[in-house]
């Protein structure tokens, strides 16, 4: 029964959308997309084993208004896998099909030796909003970052920018409720369930100062960590400036030094021919990954959110032409003498449907290779991506 509701909450979203068009005052909406990505791996040299993947994406965000007040909000994502990380990864449905939210909403509709269909509600909530009060409930995006690469403050649902593919981002099981004090400050409260039970609590408050957005926020994470944290964001002369930080202690170790500090700050700056500069910053005080992999491929929290101590990002982005938009980002990791590159292209086909060619590079000279399992690791993937909006 439970691989059946993806398509029910398909077929539902789709009739409802149907009938809402001839509505006077549209009460429901639809929209979202389709992508098509095929991928390649390789390790060591361009000449040696290549990992050839497919990956069909399709999401539906659908969004009912039953009054004023009230709204209802159910995002689904619906993934078709195939090819030989499928094929050879006797985990990997299994880890797909992971979720960490308080309920299962994440199904594998079936999986074979070289292919996998999944479906995940990664949003469903209702919320209310009435005049400076804004209540969710339900499986929820919580963004408190600042940053654009590395967010401290996201103490609720961390992602990785190598995940492009998931513009959403992860969400919560949270009651999110907000108040706004003014034109530019407000108070809320987030409390998160997870699959394990545990509950994670924690306020945060915005306010002005002069020129800068600045918050403040603290709590307790998974009943385990407490936290405080701050972040902010204005602009010095025309140069955006933005940051976040965050300590965390264990609660049953409150008397020691085993305290966790992560730190990120960034500056860009658009040009008058439409380029845009993008520097970021990273501190994380005891990053404690070993290998490249297991970082890409593990759920984030800002416990890790880099694999070295010390993280440098930039990028420049530039629109070639009206339709073909380029952008060159690149990593620099001092302690582990190793580096990531990844420029893009992005070409408009129509008003809503994309072409992409984007790269991956890493290089890593203290890591251990898991297939030579010596020092000196190269990682590189390239994707291919259409995607069509709706």
């Amino acid at each position: 029964m439970k691989k059946t509701i993806p398509i029910i909450i398909l077929l539902l979203a789709i009739f409802i959308n149907s009938f809402s068009q001839q509505e006077k005052q549209k009460k429901y909406a639809i929209d979202g997309y389709i992508t098509n990505m095929q991928s390649v791996m390789f390790t060591d040299s361009i000449s040696g084993n290549w990992t050839n993947d497919n990956l069909i994406h399709n999401r539906l965000n659908f969004r009912w208004f039953p009054s004023q007040n009230f709204t209802l909000k159910i995002g689904l994502r619906t993934r078709f896998f195939s090819g030989e990380t499928v094929k050879y990864s006797p985990n990997y449905a299994n880890n797909i099909e992971k979720d960490n939210g308080i309920f299962n909403l994440n199904w594998n509709v079936f999986s074979e030796q070289s292919f996998l269909l999944n479906s995940q509600i990664d949003r469903a909530n209702i919320s209310y909003e009435k005049e400076k009060l804004n209540i969710t409930l339900g499986r929820q995006r919580i963004n408190w970052g600042r940053s654009f690469v590395w967010n401290p403050n996201d103490i609720f649902n961390s992602y990785s920018i190598f995940d492009f593919d998931y513009l959403e981002k992860p969400g919560s099981d949270a009651l999110r409720i907000q108040y706004y004090t003014g034109a530019t400050s407000s108070a809320e409260l987030v409390v998160k369930a997870d699959s394990s039970k545990n509950i994670s609590s924690a306020i945060l408050y915005k306010f002005p100062i002069k020129n800068y957005d600045v918050q403040i926020m603290g709590g307790i994470i998974n009943e385990q960590d407490y936290v405080i944290g701050t972040g902010w964001e204005g602009e010095i002369k025309s140069v955006s400036f933005k940051g976040e930080a965050t300590y965390l202690h264990p609660k049953n170790n409150f008397n020691d030094t085993t305290g966790l500090f992560v730190a990120s700050a960034s500056i860009s700056y658009g040009f008058s021919n439409s380029a845009f500069l993008q520097f970021e910053f990273l501190y994380n005080q005891q990053s404690k990954i070993s290998d490249l992999t297991s970082y890409i491929n593990q759920t984030l929290t800002i416990k890790n959110l880099s694999f070295t101590e010390y993280n440098l990002f930039g990028s420049i982005t530039y629109p070639i032409t009206s339709l073909l938009n380029a952008t060159l980002s690149a990593m620099y990791y001092p302690q582990v003498y190793g580096f990531y590159i990844g420029p893009s292209f992005t070409y408009s086909l129509s008003d809503n449907f994309d072409f992409s060619l984007i790269t991956q590079t890493f290089k890593i000279n203290n890591f251990i290779n898991p297939q030579t399992q010596k020092k000196g690791l190269n990682m590189a993937f390239g994707f291919l991506q259409l995607k069509f909006n709706f």
